[in-house]
């Protein structure tokens, strides 16, 4: 009778129980959540509830700390104040409304002002690119500013990290931010770190999850950016990571992948906005204020004309800044948008708004990688193809065994982003990422030719195609799909 008894209140107290995660579920997980990330976390709750719950209190906040919240919005307040009434070069004349409204949108969301006299190249070579921070930071006379994702120290990136270490021996300040969790257990992260202190470099680690060390947020919340700023003249930003092209990863090697990238390198008044943005993120992981060492705002005018400005955006900002850059551009444009992306995972909001381009005429194209890296994000992409298609969107597919991971947008042909930001929930909601905005045809022209060489590589994908690919495949996309709305 007692073991009857017993496991008759067991019965209740689990039913009970249950039944409490599933009505406060209801209200706790949609409040200031999107519809879609609030329905995929309820069905989780629902149909696993222990384990949804689970999850849930581990990754389901997107938001960082408070008290990391509340930096962002100081050294946002304080940029935005600064900045005002300085004058950052001449702008282009006769700008439309529309983009001096996203301007403005931009200004507001993320602080940074536009600038004007910039000069913008790109670099579209991966080696390349690394020996051009290379011989940017050998220039260096007062500092190097380095922030990036993944930073490792490896036969392609050795330059970079000599150049470091001449400058810093001769009294140069060395400043590196590096994502914590995008770079533990990763090859030669040991090795990178004693580099780093050996040079006397000052190095921290951003985003730490160390809940010993009272170092603790969401564990999948990412430092995604990548820039260099060389004494406030010369900066780099884009989406290559300071690693070799293979990431140094053993099955990347074995399937023979390597990463295609796109940096960019600035001069002229928008450098400072870079740098604003990595002393922001200085500040967030040192509470160090470099303001009052290094006039931020002290600027002078590049070799070019091009308008340039810059985005941050992140778990630290109110907003989503990137995808509403992204939605107002892609609405406002007449002619022509160009989208590389190799994570595309778009909410509704972006998808309506490409596939709404098409039905007003426009000639839209999108550039993706025809073999993934990520098996979920590759997935959840592939579940987008047939409604993109049947728009009318031009779908290129960059052929394997290359991974294509710049990520651009052009507007007609005058106004192109680039910068470190996926069109996926991730890098809206759970990523810290920079954009830049820039206004000037010698700058999209450049890209135009870029896209050109992706274009020669790449084989598009049609709805005939399409149509045949296996139940199993369709299952899997549709199944990765509902995964990615987890936020």
């Amino acid at each position: 009778m007692n073991i009857t008894f017993n496991a008759t209140w067991w019965v209740i107290l689990v039913f009970i129980t249950d039944v409490t995660i599933r009505i406060a579920a209801i209200i706790i997980v949609p409040r200031n959540r999107r519809p879609t990330a609030a329905m995929a976390w309820l069905l989780a709750i629902y149909f696993i509830p222990f384990v949804g719950v689970l999850l849930f209190l581990l990754i389901g906040n997107p938001r960082l700390p408070r008290k990391r919240r509340r930096k962002q919005e100081r050294i946002n307040t304080y940029i935005h104040d600064t900045s005002e009434h300085l004058d950052f070069g001449t702008l282009r004349p006769y700008a439309p409304e529309w983009f001096t409204s996203m301007v403005t949108l931009n200004r507001n969301l993320g602080a940074m002002p536009l600038a004007g006299d910039n000069a913008a190249h790109l670099i579209s070579d991966y080696q390349q690119s690394l020996d051009a921070m290379a011989e940017a930071v050998r220039e260096a006379t007062r500092y190097v500013h380095l922030e990036f994702y993944i930073l490792q120290t490896d036969a392609a990136t050795d330059n970079l990290f000599r150049a470091l270490e001449e400058v810093a021996a001769r009294g140069v300040t060395v400043r590196v931010l590096l994502d914590h969790w995008a770079n533990r257990g990763k090859p030669f992260y040991k090795k990178t770190l004693r580099r780093l202190t050996d040079m006397g470099a000052l190095w921290h680690l951003m985003l730490p999850v160390q809940p010993f060390k009272g170092k603790y947020q969401r564990p999948d919340l990412r430092n995604h950016r990548k820039l260099l700023v060389v004494d406030g003249l010369v900066a780099y930003m884009g989406s290559q990571n300071v690693t070799d092209s293979t990431y140094n990863l053993r099955k990347n090697i074995r399937r023979g992948l390597h990463w295609v990238d796109l940096m960019a390198r600035l001069e002229g008044p928008v450098v400072a906005s870079v740098n604003a943005v990595f002393l922001s993120d200085w500040y967030s992981e040192t509470d160090e204020i470099l303001t009052d060492e290094i006039d931020l705002f002290s600027v002078q005018s590049g070799p070019g004309d091009l308008d340039c400005q810059i985005i941050p955006s992140g778990p630290g900002f109110e907003f989503e800044n990137n995808l509403r850059l992204f939605l107002g551009l892609i609405y406002y444009a007449q002619r022509k948008v160009i989208i590389v992306s190799p994570y595309f995972v778009p909410d509704e909001a972006l998808l309506n708004a490409i596939t709404t381009a098409c039905h007003r005429g426009l000639h839209v194209e999108l550039f993706v990688s025809e073999e993934g890296d990520q098996a979920i994000v590759y997935h959840a992409q592939r579940s987008y193809y047939e409604v993109l298609l049947r728009a009318g969107v031009k779908i290129w597919m960059y052929r394997k065994p290359y991974i294509l991971h710049s990520k651009s947008m052009t507007i007609d042909d005058e106004v192109a982003i680039i910068g470190s930001s996926n069109m996926d929930m991730r890098s809206f909601g759970l990523n810290m990422e920079i954009s830049m905005l820039v206004r000037g045809e010698p700058f999209v022209a450049e890209m135009r030719d870029v896209e050109a060489s992706y274009r020669a590589l790449s084989r598009a994908l049609t709805l005939e195609e399409w149509e045949k690919q296996p139940l199993r495949s369709t299952v899997l996309d549709n199944l990765a799909r509902l995964t990615s709305a987890l936020q």
